[in-house]
């Protein structure tokens, strides 16, 4: 059973409803979580909100003990953190534990770090006879609300930057994977005061008395565009500050001087991985015209040497859909393509038992394409064909999303041009997905805005307060 955790304990919901919690790898219900109401958001509110007198008064230096100790002891107990992470997920357990936990300390050590090397503007006089000073302080309660693709990462991303800043958080993860941030609140629980960081479970009724409560002052999401619209409406009737990152579509641009087999080797790691649920994943490709057969070709070539599988499965890339859903929803877009599409492998579901879908690629497409114009969250890669730079840059610019692109170019010069015209928030060079804690993620347009990671991710968590002293 996932309990909510708030002011330093497990709790049911008020109420004592519950929510089935479903393993993707067997489609089976194998857990239950407290499907939270308004008093549990009350609780929740209350209990963070007579925690932030405190906590926002600790030093730099004291936050940035907490963090680490709390990394610390995710460490020491990650067999166990990547084993409830990889139950809830069907994630395969050797590269969650090899990926994503150390993403996971490193992102935490890097904001205790963080914490104490904030910046600002230099005291001085700038008008005459007073001294002016910036002060950088903490917003206040923050509400966060995580996706189900990297749900403890998520989580991560979510409090370390809101904590280090000296604010407090109540936290909803996704409906379908609460497993990982209930313990994770109950690992921090041991080097954090009561009520710092507290979790509500629950469905996406939960998520909405969260955002529209009265006591946070800044409400984070990670999620869907539709969700990010909503949270959006909802805060600004209160004028809360909002924080979003949303879905992607990204361009990856192979240019007939690209290197074909390392481009078809990369692009399919960063597009299969995590059945391809990441809104950074590689699969919307934009090739020219001389090397796209031959790309192609190796594209499918790598696809059909990749494979799916459960946790244990250690010669596997990647697990199930997160969900029955999901699954409906890959699967649909393969159902409903147009006839000039070609589907060249994969194209259906794997095995009878969990939510399994093979790699696929689909070559053919136009760019009014639905699969070309929304995020499919699936192991799937999509093909088109590009002239030149021109045609390139418009038809990877051709989205209302905005968060990470790819060229893959051996010229340096066109790379420069192209990370000028993507309008994307990350466009990387020859390679797809690399993310580093001192740089920062976020997009533009539907894509969302405020960054995570970096110290542009810290600032996002801080408000700016001057004070101007007469001198007399």
């Amino acid at each position: 059973m996932f309990d909510n955790f708030i002011d330093d304990r497990r709790v049911p919901a008020v109420d004592g409803r519950t929510l089935d919690v479903i393993d993707p790898a067997t489609g089976e219900v194998y857990a239950a979580q407290a499907l939270s109401g308004k008093s549990d958001v009350d609780n929740a509110m209350v209990a963070a909100g007579k925690a932030f007198r405190g906590w926002r008064r600790t030093t730099p230096a004291q936050r940035q003990t907490a963090l680490l100790r709390i990394a610390d002891a995710v460490e020491a107990r990650a067999a166990e953190v990547v084993r409830v992470e990889c139950e809830n997920t069907g994630k395969p357990v050797e590269l969650t534990h090899s990926e994503e936990m150390t993403m996971v300390l490193d992102h935490l050590r890097f904001f205790a770090g963080a914490a104490r090397v904030l910046e600002g503007r230099a005291a001085g006089e700038y008008m005459a006879g007073h001294t002016s000073m910036i002060r950088r302080e903490p917003i206040g309660v923050c509400a966060q609300v995580t996706p189900w693709n990297y749900p403890l990462l998520m989580a991560i991303w979510k409090i370390a930057p809101a904590l280090a800043a000296g604010n407090t958080v109540v936290l909803k993860p996704s409906e379908t994977t609460p497993a990982s941030t209930v313990l994770l609140a109950e690992i921090a629980a041991e080097h954090l005061p009561a009520g710092v960081f507290n979790v509500v479970t629950g469905d996406r009724d939960t998520g909405r008395c969260l955002v529209e409560h009265p006591v946070p002052q800044m409400a984070s999401i990670t999620g869907s565009v539709r969700a990010g619209i909503e949270v959006a409406g909802s805060a600004a009737r209160d004028v809360k500050r909002v924080h979003l990152e949303l879905g992607g579509k990204a361009p990856v641009l192979v240019f007939d001087d690209a290197d074909v087999a390392a481009a078809a080797e990369g692009i399919a790691a960063a597009g299969f991985f995590n059945a391809g649920q990441d809104c950074t994943a590689a699969t919307r490709v934009l090739v020219q015209e001389g090397v796209h057969d031959e790309f192609v070709a190796a594209l499918v070539e790598q696809a059909r040497n990749t494979r799916t599988g459960p946790p244990s499965d250690t010669d596997v890339l990647y697990g199930p859909l997160n969900s029955a859903t999901q699954l409906e929803k890959v699967a649909g877009f393969i159902d409903q393509l147009p006839e000039h599409a070609t589907v060249h492998c994969g194209g259906h579901r794997v095995g009878e038992r969990g939510y399994f879908y093979a790699p696929t690629v689909v070559s053919g497409l136009r760019q009014d394409d639905d699969i070309v114009q929304n995020e499919i969250f699936g192991p799937v890669l999509t093909v088109q064909r590009f002239s030149d730079e021109d045609d390139a840059y418009a038809k990877a610019n051709g989205v209302r999303y905005g968060l990470a692109s790819s060229v893959w170019t051996a010229d340096h010069q066109r790379a420069m041009r192209a990370s000028a015209e993507l309008d994307f928030g990350t466009v990387w060079l020859n390679t797809h997905i690399p993310l580093v804690a001192e740089m920062p993620h976020g997009g533009f347009k539907h894509s969302g805005y405020g960054k995570d990671l970096s110290m542009y991710g810290l600032e996002d968590y801080t408000r700016i307060k001057h004070v101007m002293s007469s001198l007399g």
